[in-house]
């Protein structure tokens, strides 16, 4: 029996902030800004709880919406596989680090240390890149038409991050966190060599 308690509990709390964002938005948002948003501004001025929280903060409904429907599909496969308790262990652990990636690629690669950021995609990232490899022969469907093993799929959407974080590097102003999602996707991969597939 698949067990979806961590998954749904984790949607839940990003819709709760969605909301409250959008309340905020019409009275005051300097409090969700300060404690919602990560940055190496930020954290060098001690708010380092926003490694957390902002990995469960939207403010715009398509990028909820994108990020909960591929967490739904990937995140309930895992949790089922790993426990519920090493699911979310290993889930705020890749939200925490890519966190941390886009704050210092965004100081010290991009040279904007107050470049703030917010979504769960980097922590997605780093599921996805985990169900790659406990899965890697399963297929996705790139674009939603072409199916590739899963493997392929992930390694690809890498290589486009890669290739997203040099033109940001060279001054291109997409509002992508691609430094954030390359850290999800490493912790995804340290964790698997570390920690899964040594005990197999």
């Amino acid at each position: 029996m698949i067990n979806i308690n961590v998954v749904t509990s984790i949607i839940k709390i990003n819709v709760a902030v969605f909301f409250v964002w959008m309340i905020s938005l019409f009275t005051n948002p300097q409090f969700m800004i300060r404690n919602f948003l990560v940055s190496w501004d930020g954290l060098s001025e001690g708010r380092t709880w926003t490694l957390l929280t902002s990995v469960f903060s939207h403010n715009m409904l398509f990028h909820i919406f994108i990020n909960m429907y591929v967490f739904y599909g990937f995140g309930i496969v895992l949790e089922n596989a790993m426990g519920g308790r090493r699911f979310l262990i290993f889930y705020l652990g890749a939200g925490m680090f890519s966190s941390l990636c886009h704050a210092f690629v965004s100081a010290f690669w991009i040279g904007a240390g107050n470049l703030q950021a917010l979504g769960a995609s980097g922590a997605i990232s780093g599921v996805i890149l985990l169900y790659s490899l406990m899965f890697p022969k399963e297929k996705l469907f790139l674009f939603g038409l072409i199916p590739v093993p899963a493997l392929t799929a992930s390694l690809l959407v890498v290589g486009v991050d890669i290739w997203g974080l040099i033109q940001q590097t060279k001054g291109s102003s997409l509002p992508i966190g691609h430094g954030a999602h390359l850290g999800g996707a490493l912790y995804g991969l340290l964790y698997y060599f570390i920690f899964y597939s040594a005990k197999r």
